[in-house]
């Protein structure tokens, strides 16, 4: 599994012309060796090489890998920079993930000063884009506990009740379920907050005939889940119900058209046009959807300038929205796994607006 993942990036060097790259990112490292550690300050580094002859950088803090390359050790007191500059090729372009931070990357231009330094996050990141079988049902698993935690939130629901005591219920219902974490902080949006798409939840009550959008997501087994579903507490306002069926049908329209090849700005594109149609098109402010996997948003989008074409294996999501400030919000969302012939959706809740409370 590894082999072949660190083959794909492998291959993406090569398309850029690099014959040697630095990954940085913690997550971006478990995903191509197994190897889990967060180095708070310390460096840590997956040097890979096109001639197979990679090397973990490590700090001695850090408990010792089982992977089949060199690891070249520092401590505290080491120049753990100087170490790692004398075992790069300096005379060469060096490829460098977007998450290295410039405390040690300043430091080895300095000392390599030949090199030339090239963000090569995109090898890595296109590879994460395209999730394997293993990848997939980690998924699945994440999204499924997703989908029961919603219905028991929606369930939850009463009138009186705050943003704040739905969002820590949501929390401990994700410990329940044995997840690592929440994936993002619980967004819980009652009336005009969810006119806000990133609303914190606070100590607002819920009333009669308030929307309420909640958008949530946890983390299981490295791997994270997101839904936004949209609902009414007691009754619904006919207009406000009539913005929601037309946010769902443009959620239903961009899924049912994806399948491998599409450009994903024609899901945005098909979206918006469908909600501007029925005159909205100024209060769907945002995107259509991000990528997902180890976390909340991974490099990738669906919007309307992405020159993104789905391949199987993608999972992103598809989330349109309305927002009218001051009044109300909806967002209907879903993360949608691109597959060999469609797509798989991966929430399973009743998208169509219900009265709650």
């Amino acid at each position: 599994m590894y082999q072949e993942r660190i083959k794909r990036v492998l291959d993406s060097m090569e398309e850029m012309g690099l014959d040697q790259m630095l990954v940085s990112d913690p997550d971006s490292i478990w995903y191509l060796t197994g190897y889990d550690v967060f180095p708070f300050e310390r460096l840590f580094a997956f040097y890979l090489r096109r001639d197979g002859h990679h090397k973990l950088f490590l700090n001695r803090l850090f408990p010792v890998p089982e992977a089949p390359y060199e690891q070249v050790w520092s401590s505290d007191t080491d120049d753990a920079v100087a170490i790692l500059a004398s075992h790069v090729d300096g005379k060469s372009a060096l490829g460098i993930d977007k998450e290295w931070p410039a405390r040690f990357l300043l430091p080895l231009m300095e000392r390599n000063p030949d090199s030339r330094y090239i963000v090569a996050s995109d090898c890595v990141d296109h590879a994460r884009a395209c999730k394997d079988e293993a990848e997939r049902e980690l998924m699945r698993a994440a999204s499924r506990i997703n989908d029961t935690v919603m219905e028991r939130a929606a369930a939850f629901l009463q009138e009186g009740i705050t943003e704040r005591e739905v969002a820590d219920y949501i929390i401990s219902q994700y410990a329940a379920e044995g997840c690592d974490a929440v994936a993002f902080q619980p967004i819980v949006s009652f009336g005009a907050h969810a006119a806000d798409p990133h609303h914190e939840a606070d100590q607002t009550r819920l009333k009669a005939g308030d929307c309420i959008v909640i958008d949530m997501g946890c983390r299981k087994d490295r791997y994270c889940s997101d839904m936004t579903r949209t609902f009414f507490c007691k009754t619904a306002d006919p207009k406000y119900a009539a913005i929601h069926d037309l946010v769902r049908s443009a959620n239903e329209i961009a899924e049912g058209m994806i399948r491998p090849g599409i450009p994903l700005r024609e899901l945005d594109i098909a979206a918006r046009e469908h909600i501007a149609s029925a005159g909205y098109g100024e209060y769907f402010s945002h995107r259509l959807g991000h990528f997902i996997g180890q976390t909340e948003h991974e490099k990738g989008d669906v919007s309307a300038v992405t020159e993104l074409v789905a391949k199987p294996g993608m999972i992103f999501s598809i989330e349109p929205g309305v927002y009218l400030p001051g009044q109300f919000g909806v967002r209907v969302e879903d993360l949608v796994l691109v597959t060999e012939e469609g797509c798989e959706i991966l929430n399973h809740v009743d998208k169509h607006w219900k009265t709650v409370g």
